[in-house]
């Protein structure tokens, strides 16, 4: 057997960790084509991916467990191959005679789900439902319509019994979460980053989970995670603002520890919870910090060992094989962040606030930096594939 790969030495830590692909699987292939060629050890480079996934493997030998995409790595899929796409749209168009962009944009985003859900369906069933989701995100240009991202939840589900709703950490969403989970749709929770809207995804899951037993709902294909995006919460919100307005300066590890610390607390609090059967799932991580002239990564060695889920897209897992190889794994999730750092993020509210479990209301939520940030990303590739879908009706019409 070739080396361990960087992500095998991660997951041995912890083997009730899961490792999950951040992209549709409908890319996975090019990709790994790309990356046997850029590789030095071409035979060692492909031992490493075709453990991660390889449906030639057994399904439960998979190391990537299940599935996260959102908008931008869906719109990724369309661009990975567009003459198909751009064909597919086209038959859409055409047998319906529907020139509804925003129509064929829903009915092509439902196939790329689909599609990608049915790669996963076999780890699925093979191991009883316990892995092999993929999240199917409601339209984030939405995320305020408690009806809507309900109706789409139930929609993108009923594609494949393995699509998880991602959802987002809006007031409204985790009334959406309680409402699906009652329905045992198994839930996402997104455009998350705080301890607060975690606490309210785990009151509103145990809440779902109370109404769906007291309707004899079965739940055996139910799950829920609670995703923590990371750099995100550090670079786009206020944390370096407000840090700046008081004179506090914030090296780069300071930052990284700052998601860090919020990530050990959500871990802490989920193991702490009795009703909340679900686990935390960390995204947008980084190559980061540079250390003494080494780069680091300090989101899975600091975090090392936890009962979680790390969700990994293309270009991070690129700097992992490519810059990480030097990475070492212990134990790390329940060592404390250094006292002298967290006295000086407590200084700073954008994380005072976010550290605290009622630090926000629930109509805070919709007004933090980092989701306004996101959500406006968000909701512009989702615009991008209706764009492209536009283009293809405009050709159909004239």
């Amino acid at each position: 057997m070739a080396s361990k790969s960087v992500i095998e030495r991660l997951w041995e830590v912890n083997p009730e960790a899961e490792i999950w692909w951040d992209s549709s699987p409908l890319i996975y292939d090019n990709w790994r084509k790309k990356m046997i060629e850029q590789a030095s050890d071409k035979e060692e480079m492909t031992a490493w991916l075709d453990r991660l996934y390889s449906e030639n493997n057994n399904p439960e030998d998979n190391i990537f467990r299940g599935v996260t995409t959102n908008p931008p790595l869906s719109y990724n899929a369309i661009k990975d191959n567009p003459d198909y796409w751009s064909k597919w749209i086209d038959d859409r168009i055409g047998k319906d005679r529907c020139t509804d962009s925003e129509v064929v944009f829903w009915d092509t985003y439902k196939e790329i789900v689909k599609r990608g859900a049915e790669a996963y369906l076999p780890i699925f069933e093979a191991t009883n439902y316990k892995y092999g989701f993929i999240s199917g995100q409601v339209d984030p240009r939405i995320r305020h319509d408690v009806e809507k991202m309900v109706s789409q939840g139930i929609e993108l589900h009923s594609l494949s019994p393995n699509v998880m709703i991602k959802v987002p950490g809006t007031a409204e969403g985790y009334e959406v979460i309680k409402q699906l989970t009652a329905r045992a749709i198994p839930t996402n929770n997104t455009l998350a980053f705080i301890i607060p809207q975690f606490v309210a995804c785990m009151n509103a899951v145990a809440e779902g989970i109370k109404e769906a037993k007291a309707k004899g709902v079965d739940l055996s294909k139910w799950r829920s995670v609670i995703t923590a995006m990371s750099a995100r919460y550090g670079t786009l919100g206020d944390l370096q603002k407000e840090a700046q307005e008081r004179n506090i300066e914030l090296s780069e590890a300071d930052v990284r520890w700052a998601e860090i610390a919020i990530f050990k607390k959500a871990c802490r609090l989920v193991d702490e919870n009795n009703e909340y059967p679900g686990k935390m799932l960390l995204c947008s991580m980084r190559m980061s910090p540079t250390v003494d002239g080494v780069v680091r990564s300090w989101h899975v060695e600091k975090t090392a060992g936890a009962n979680a889920v790390f969700t990994c897209p293309p270009p991070y897992l690129e700097g992992l094989f490519f810059k990480g190889r030097h990475l070492e794994f212990s134990n790390q999730i329940y060592e404390p962040v250094p006292q002298e750092v967290m006295d000086k993020l407590m200084k700073i509210p954008y994380f005072e606030k976010g550290y605290a479990e009622d630090g926000y209301s629930a109509e805070e939520f919709n007004s933090h930096p980092a989701l306004l940030a996101t959500a406006g990303q968000f909701s512009k590739a989702t615009q991008q594939m209706v764009d492209f879908v536009a283009k293809r009706v405009a050709a159909f019409c004239g």
